[in-house]
């Protein structure tokens, strides 16, 4: 069995009245996990990337809807239903880009609303759709990486960018899956890893459960990705993605965009991996993706320390959109989907 990264972030405790994460932001140093009951404590979680990755944030969303329910007190499952739908509302506003979040939360009130029963029952249903999410995104993870491993030939050279491997799901990830599979495989991949400004999630995340796993992996600047390109060190590019449009447009990790077009410039393929409840029908082209602007700090204090004069205005977009023209294939849990992507992924979504 692939030794992966099996620290699960987001998941219940033993007598499921608590969400469990671990703290990302205190990644690599420290491992620490954070019990949380309420609303306000789910919503700081995700708003603050304590947990993160899009499959992830809706496995979190989903138990947290749940674990939140809890205290809700009450014997009327009208006023139970609203209050479920008040708390669903509140946790969808924690961030806007990552589709999974909403999707999980949709989910889950649609669930409650097919339901009939007392409070309890309706908790109880809660639950159990909560851990069906997690259980699938499992699933969806060795779906994914057997698919993108069927593109890879041994001793590759990878590229990734940000963290789509176990910390941004619940077992082998997105974008690290077909790398955890082919380190089964004694494939030895080369895999070098983006730091990922400004938050540095590739350096910080990638390269410590993939360096934990025991596979060959360099950390690199970001702006050092043309380089090691040009050397012929990389043979395919693998990023996740937390929003696809219907046309094939991606958003993820902001510096996304820059690598797909260095890839295609290099005649590098470009591959985006995530489940397909990362595709928005609702959203007909990356232009319509509202993308997440975050605090100054984390550019003029990404190091600890300030780097850029206090009063020196920034922008800190959290993801970029990747046009569909620089994606060589969108690999979902479902199968491997190529251009026209208005098609394709149609079709997947119909299936």
């Amino acid at each position: 069995m692939v030794k992966f990264m099996t620290t699960i972030p987001a998941q219940l405790n033993e007598s499921k009245d608590k969400l469990v994460i671990l703290d990302q932001t205190l990644l690599p140093e420290e491992e620490k996990f954070l019990e949380l009951t309420t609303p306000e404590e789910i919503w700081e979680a995700i708003k603050k990337l304590r947990v993160r990755g899009a499959p992830a944030i809706g496995v979190a969303a989903a138990y947290g809807l749940y674990v939140a329910s809890l205290a809700i007190n009450t014997d009327s499952a009208e006023t139970f239903r609203s209050e479920v739908q008040n708390i669903k509302d509140y946790l969808a506003s924690s961030r806007p880009t990552a589709v999974n979040l909403f999707w999980a939360l949709d989910r889950m009130m649609a669930r409650l609303e097919s339901e009939t029963g007392t409070v309890a029952e309706l908790k109880a249903v809660l639950l159990d759709e909560s851990e069906a999410i997690f259980t699938e995104d499992q699933e969806m993870g060795r779906a994914i990486g057997e698919f993108g491993l069927s593109l890879l030939k041994p001793g590759m050279g990878l590229l990734t960018h940000c963290n789509a491997g176990g910390l941004a799901t619940s077992g082998y990830g997105t974008a690290l899956a077909p790398m955890y599979l082919g380190h089964e495989k004694d494939y030895n991949f080369k895999v070098y890893a983006d730091e990922t400004r400004p938050l540095l999630q590739g350096s910080r995340l990638t390269a410590y459960e993939l360096h934990k796993a025991g596979i060959d992996v360099t950390v690199i600047c970001d702006n050092m990705a043309a380089m090691v390109m040009k050397e012929g060190k990389i043979d395919a590019v693998l990023v996740g993605c937390d929003r696809i449009a219907a046309n094939g447009d991606t958003a993820n990790k902001i510096g996304t965009s820059g690598v797909a077009i260095l890839a295609k410039e290099y005649g590098i393929p470009m591959y985006i991996l995530g489940p397909t409840s990362t595709i928005d029908m609702e959203t007909p082209t990356g232009a319509e993706i509202e993308i997440e602007l975050r605090d100054s700090d984390e550019i003029g204090m990404g190091f600890g320390k300030r780097t850029a004069p206090e009063a020196v205005k920034t922008y800190n977009p959290a993801f970029d959109v990747t046009d569909a023209k620089y994606i060589d294939a969108i690999i979902t849990e479902k199968g491997i989907l190529r251009a026209p992507y208005t098609e394709s992924i149609r079709k997947a979504m119909e299936d």
